[in-house]
């Protein structure tokens, strides 16, 4: 009779405790990781301005054509510059987040205007000024910066709003989290699904408000209309939840992980927080205004500082991801029907076996 050596019996605990699916689930955890260090030092690592949309206005057309061509050919291409008729017609541009600046030209002088709007981005008005600043000193002018619409005192970077957002983003997908642990990854049949997805909207319209509230009246950091920024958390909110309840549908626990993957490592970089989308390079850039946080974002700023001009487009967004999500989530339940899976409430997960229940005799 032989004895399994002290070594051995280590390996048979490693081999009982590590399972192949823990294992698989680790290095996921991994490949995670790295593609969010991956994600965001690519996103932030060297900001470059390239086909920042301004207008161009003079009294004559010719000047404003000829003007807005001068600034087309810098080197680089950082500027999408469109001469317009007049001052009224820029100003009215960049207030409709047309355009993030404005050019206005003055052939009686030898300083122009440039009309920036600090509150879609401190880090983008800025580079308006470098740009712009050193293009007309070269043509033998000056320019006066104008901000026609700054960001509140409490919010001078222009941050707020995204940090907001990256808050509903982060309630949404841990409000699904959570069902998912409470419950199996899975909703066993169509009325719990229903029950996950009412939840989430209960969730999501409470935190809405409080967000709002925090981030305007508590801390007056976001000074946007209380009722408009509600709508929106609550829809951001949602979406983000019903997206991770979807993926959970669709790949069990593991939909935690790519809802982290698709809203945090995708998402929050590209989402146009602390550099707007003309400063990122051109896949974060082409990626942020279809994935919820830079939606949100932009969104936030438009009913903030712009009267919610330019905020429709990013609303739809949102209302996209929130129907899919709820759709998936709903259709994954149907397919399940009559498949055995965990009870609400007991915490195991959906390949767990069932507990024989005692009834007596």
């Amino acid at each position: 009779m032989t004895h399994p050596t002290e070594s051995s019996g280590f390996l048979a605990e490693i081999k009982d405790a590590v399972t192949a699916r823990a294992a698989l689930l680790v290095v996921g955890v991994l490949a995670l990781q790295l593609a969010f260090i991956t994600s965001y030092i690519g996103a932030f690592h060297h900001p470059k301005p390239s086909d920042i949309p301004i207008a161009v206005a003079a009294p004559a057309e010719a000047l404003a054509a000829q003007t807005a061509k001068a600034l087309d050919s810098l080197p680089g291409g950082p500027l999408d510059p469109r001469a317009v008729e007049d001052e009224a017609a820029a100003l009215a541009q960049v207030r409709n987040r047309e355009v993030d600046g404005a050019l206005v030209v003055d052939p009686a002088g030898t300083t122009d205007r440039l009309l920036v709007a600090s509150g879609a981005g401190a880090s983008l008005s800025q580079a308006l000024e470098q740009i712009v600043g050193p293009a007309e000193k070269a043509r033998g002018r000056t320019v006066r910066v104008v901000d026609v619409a700054p960001a509140d005192q409490g919010d001078s970077r222009g941050l707020s709003s995204f940090y907001l957002v990256v808050g509903w983003c982060v309630g949404g997908y841990l409000c699904a989290a959570i069902l998912a642990i409470s419950a199996g990854a899975r909703p066993a049949n169509m009325h719990r699904a229903v029950i996950r997805l009412g939840a989430l909207l209960l969730y999501s319209i409470a935190a809405g408000l409080l967000g709002t509230v925090i981030a305007g009246p508590v801390l007056g950091a976001l000074p946007g209309p209380i009722m408009a920024l509600w709508g929106l958390g609550t829809l951001v909110v949602f979406a983000v939840g019903a997206l991770t309840l979807a993926l959970q549908g669709v790949a069990g626990v593991v939909g935690i992980g790519l809802a982290i993957l698709v809203v945090v490592v995708f998402g929050n970089p590209s989402a146009g927080g602390a550099y707007p989308y003309p400063l990122l390079p051109p896949f974060w850039r082409a990626i942020g205004p279809a994935l919820p946080p830079g939606a949100g974002t932009y969104a936030a700023r438009s009913l903030t500082y712009f009267k919610g001009n330019g905020a429709g487009g990013p609303m739809l967004v949102l209302a996209a991801w929130a129907v899919a999500g709820s759709v998936i989530t709903l259709a994954c339940a149907v397919m399940r029907r009559g498949r055995p899976g965990a009870a609400v409430g007991s915490g195991l997960p959906d390949d767990a076996p069932s507990v024989p229940r005692f009834t007596g005799t």
